[in-house]
């Protein structure tokens, strides 16, 4: 797997940890509420740091690379 893959991969987890914080706050059901809180922040802080940890490299300097192999892509392609 490239790193933009799992950079997205890890990105999508951290944000269903976030959802798993929200969810008895949209639904009502805040009997369960400090189990779904350490549940939700434990997966987004999990991921979060993996996503750090094994995505060193930015995806954006892999981009850039591509597009000095292709000049004849728009200059609205290119990222600064």
């Amino acid at each position: 797997m490239s790193r933009c893959t799992l950079r997205n991969i890890f990105t999508v987890l951290i944000y269903a940890g976030v959802g798993v914080f929200l969810f008895p706050y949209l639904t009502g059901h805040l009997g369960h509420a400090l189990t779904f809180l350490l549940i939700g922040i434990g997966v987004a802080v999990v991921f979060g740091i993996l996503r750090c940890c094994f995505v060193d490299g930015d995806c954006a300097d892999r981009e850039a690379l591509s597009h000095q192999d292709h000049p004849d892509l728009p200059a609205s392609h290119m990222r600064t």
